[in-house]
């Protein structure tokens, strides 16, 4: 299938093309990413020397203006990027790893650019969230990412008691200088015992994914201390039992959904998964 055009021709506006970087591993970037950025009129780098040091390892040149786009100056830079995008010109966005905007620079560039009826596309790559996740050895069907935690014990704390209850796997980035006093937290908000995994320098030389209760990672981090880029992912709550009701409730919650038409047989069913009861018990209280 023939690659869409950096600049949409129907528009004459540039298009946005944001880049999955690599984690670690250049080996990890696509083939898309390489033409991307050996082709497009400008790059906008988190760290122009991180986005040298790939282009070096992925023996790509790139032929367009390469400017620094980072938390401290991507309020300034935005309006001058999408001015650039209204000309025409391809614009592509590369973090130091993972995807724009996902706790990194991009999502105000990506929201300017969509209000200015810019056309934003992806180059989709490497993400440490969905790497994590599936190195944990956790629940993957339904998770929740939560990105960095507050940097205060105060805050962190009054979000994590916020999480107790969620029942999705949850992910956290975290930063090694706060991850001892993050994993206390944790292990105190969500008990000592919840399954957890701490993946450290993923696709890199020294990857580790440790497997562990929150408690044991706290101890674990206390004694370490482990450094580089840390990513946490934490079993979610575990549904409550649903509250057995009386003879009389379940003979009553049967009757009501008999009377919008189910038969009775459909309504027993019903009621005894819902309350994880056997539907011999539920159809012996209903005719009793």
């Amino acid at each position: 299938m023939k690659e869409r055009p950096l600049v949409d021709a129907k528009s004459d506006l540039g298009r946005l093309v944001l880049l999955g970087a690599p984690l670690g591993n250049p080996a990890d970037a696509s083939v898309r990413l390489r033409e991307v950025l050996a082709t497009v009129d400008l790059v906008a780098a988190e760290d122009t020397r991180r986005l040298a040091r790939l282009t070096r390892d992925l023996e790509v040149t790139v032929s367009g203006r390469i400017v620094s786009y980072f938390e401290g100056n991507e309020e300034r830079r935005t309006p001058e990027l999408v001015e650039a995008l209204r000309a025409g010109l391809g614009v592509a966005l590369v973090t130091d790893g993972g995807m724009p905007s996902v706790s990194d620079p991009g999502y105000r560039l990506v929201r300017a650019a969509l209000d200015a009826g810019v056309p934003v596309t992806a180059a989709p790559g490497p993400s440490a969230v969905t790497t994590a996740l599936a190195l944990s050895g956790l629940a993957s069907d339904r998770f929740c990412f939560e990105g960095f935690l507050p940097r205060t014990s105060g805050p962190r704390r009054a979000r994590l008691n916020a999480l107790a209850t969620e029942e999705r796997t949850l992910v956290f980035f975290e930063s090694p200088h706060r991850v001892v006093a993050a994993l206390a937290d944790l292990a105190d908000a969500f008990g000592a015992d919840r399954p957890a995994a701490l993946c450290r320098e993923l696709t890199k030389t020294y990857e580790q994914v440790l497997r562990r209760p929150l408690g044991e990672l706290a101890s674990f981090a206390v004694a370490e201390k482990p450094r580089g880029e840390i990513t946490l992912v934490v079993a979610g709550a575990s549904a409550p039992a649903a509250q057995r009701p009386d003879d009389e409730a379940l003979r009553a919650a049967v009757a009501a959904r008999e009377a919008t038409g189910r038969s009775r047989r459909d309504a027993v069913t019903e009621v005894s998964v819902e309350y994880g009861l056997r539907r011999r018990e539920v159809y012996d209280i209903v005719h009793r």
